[in-house]
């Protein structure tokens, strides 16, 4: 695995969408890969934070309008 297919799936690798073998490839090249590694640790910490901070909810109404953009209500 090279940078490009590591960084393409770390998305994919964080969601656990990938197979094990690949979870196992992306896994070699992070251990191998300073400037990759560094790259899947700042992803980590984002969605720390995001969770963290975006706990509160979006206004009814604001909700109903993503709801009907999408087709959903």
């Amino acid at each position: 695995m090279d940078c490009d297919g590591a960084i393409h799936r770390v998305y994919h690798y964080l969601d656990g969408e990938i197979t094990v073998w690949k979870r196992r490839a992306i896994k070699r090249h992070l251990d191998d890969c300073p400037p990759c590694a560094d790259g899947f640790e700042f992803e980590i910490e984002l969605r720390r934070v995001v969770a963290v901070s975006c706990t509160e909810e979006a206004p009814a109404e604001l909700r109903h309008r993503i709801g009907q953009a999408l087709g959903l209500e």
